[in-house]
């Protein structure tokens, strides 16, 4: 049974050591040299007696980065990725969180990692040991002490009071992630993966590690190239490019702009998309530009390690329908949790009722081991399975809306905080969106509720103005349900990982009052 992920590589290096790996388009690295420079990385930290701590990874988006997060698993600790586009006060506070036991950084890195209190002596440029001589024994005694259950990586999210939380993810739980996901999506050797979000999420963790297992080959987009679609797409067909795990705005960012309406990409085959809804506008008109490729929808909180559930799109959707997330991978269980009272004043938690919206938690290898250092939102997160009284059984409560359809496919409703209470009633902010897509004229949509000020306000971009986009939602919704006020945009913002940045959308909502 395979119980650390270095198997895979080891494996792969083996089998394929001169087949590039990783490249960002300038620089490759094969299956060998990662191999080798991930042993010189782990045999330092060995040298130096750290085992069993954080170390964070400060480096651009690079082949080596992915070499100093194995390193760090090499010599039995775990890694904590940094990026310098990170905000400098974030950055303060994973630091403090996770005291790491050193810092590994490249040149262009270097003065802002050594410029975040800790003690400069172990703060480690990446380009100083990347060759370090390979210490066979000490990585040897590092491996028989290794077990499934240890942690790999710390992968900080943003905090509902603005804390980041430190994910913690296991070998287990990443191994069993990675097997399920490869049969999932049918990933093999031949798979060339185009990866969009920058190393310091979980997401990579799609490319990387069906890379790892087969020896397929990632290359890293350069976060630049999303900015110009024409530019994305030759770089597509430039490394015949045949699959693409990327959240919705990344994918909306190239189709809402007409970019694909008279090219495709010649070798896409495999499109996966997740992390937000997929405006079933934006979605078609993929599917009209690849009409031979497989589309997947993907859902799963990085508390889960990363997707959780699956969707292999089989038939046509229409304005108003919602691409179900499917079923969940193999070794996990969705338990959609609602309330009922009993009629005596006893409230208990109970599966929802097929057509039911519950709270979607998860069960199995996936859950993560919860939040570092943070035991208090771990125990409100990661919570005993109320279903069961007779053993101790952790599931994850994900903070989301879902329902079963009557084909048992789970469909994403919301999210809990996204579901408000306006003029006496109950409102889906996602269906505001969603009627907002649905326009002809506009290209992305993202609804904001102002609790305060209790107003509904909508940010779009597209070829309409505000008034005709009222207008439209005007004859779509119903009056409790209409924005107070509708904001036109050239782009919506986006967090690091391509996203739609509501926490800053929801900022600009309550600056427009107090204009």
């Amino acid at each position: 049974m395979q119980t650390n992920i270095l198997q895979y590589l080891e494996h792969t290096a083996e089998q394929k050591p001169d087949k590039v790996a990783f490249s960002d388009g300038s620089d490759d690295r094969t299956f060998g040299e990662v191999l080798s420079s991930s042993m010189s990385v782990g045999s330092f930290l060995c040298r130096l007696g750290i085992y069993g701590k954080p170390i964070v990874i400060m480096m651009k988006k690079h082949p080596d980065e992915i070499s100093a997060f194995l390193g760090c698993v090499y010599s039995g600790n775990f890694y904590v990725p940094l990026d310098t586009e990170m905000p400098p006060k974030r950055m303060e506070l994973i630091i403090a969180s996770v005291s790491p036991a050193a810092v590994i950084c490249d040149t262009a890195s270097e003065k802002v990692a050594r410029s975040l209190g800790i003690d400069n002596a172990n703060v480690y440029l990446y380009s100083d040991i990347c060759e370090t001589p390979i210490d066979k024994t000490a990585l040897d005694c590092v491996r028989l002490k290794q077990i499934d259950t240890d942690p790999i990586y710390i992968v900080f999210t943003s905090g509902s009071t603005g804390v980041p939380k430190g994910v913690v993810a296991c070998h287990r739980s990443v191994i069993d992630y990675t097997e399920s996901l490869c049969e999932a999506l049918s990933f093999d050797e031949n798979n060339v993966f185009a990866n969009q979000t920058p190393l310091y999420f979980d997401a990579p963790l799609k490319e990387i590690m069906p890379t790892l297992k087969y020896g397929a080959t990632t290359y890293l987009v350069p976060k630049k190239m999303f900015m110009f679609p024409t530019l994305m797409l030759d770089y597509l067909d430039k490394y015949h490019i045949n699959t693409v795990c990327w959240v919705v705005s990344a994918l909306t960012q190239i189709s809402a702009l007409g970019a694909i309406d008279n090219r495709s990409p010649k070798y896409l085959k495999t499109v996966a998309f997740g992390s937000e809804v997929f405006p079933i506008k934006q979605f078609n008109i993929w599917r009209r530009a690849l009409p031979n490729a497989d589309f997947y929808n993907l859902y799963g909180p990085t508390e889960a390690t990363g997707m959780s559930c699956w969707y292999k799109v089989d038939r046509e959707f229409d304005e108003g329908d919602v691409i179900p997330v499917g079923r969940p991978f193999r070794n996990t269980d969705i338990i959609l949790l609602c309330e009922r009272d009993d009629g005596e004043g006893n409230v208990k938690a109970e599966r929802a009722k097929v057509g039911e919206v519950g709270e979607i938690c998860m069960r199995g290898t996936c859950v993560t081991l919860g939040y570092y250092g943070n035991a208090e939102k771990t125990a409100s997160a990661f919570v005993q399975n109320p279903l069961n009284t007779v053993y101790p059984e952790t599931i994850y409560k994900t903070g989301d809306l879902g329902r079963f359809n009557e084909r048992g496919e789970l469909i994403f409703v919301s999210r809990k905080d996204s579901q408000i209470k306006h003029m006496g009633h109950r409102i889906e902010l996602g269906e505001i969106e969603a009627a907002a897509s649905s326009c002809p004229k506009i290209s992305r949509a993202c609804c904001v509720y102002d609790a305060d000020t209790k107003r509904i306000v909508i940010f779009f971009s597209g070829d309409a103005d505000k008034r005709e986009l009222f207008a439209y939602l005007k004859d779509s919704l119903p009056r409790y349900m209409l924005p107070s006020e509708t904001v036109k945009l050239d782009t919506l913002p986006l967090t690091p990982n391509g996203k739609l940045d509501r926490r800053l959308m929801g900022e600009m909502a309550v600056k427009l009052e107090s204009k």
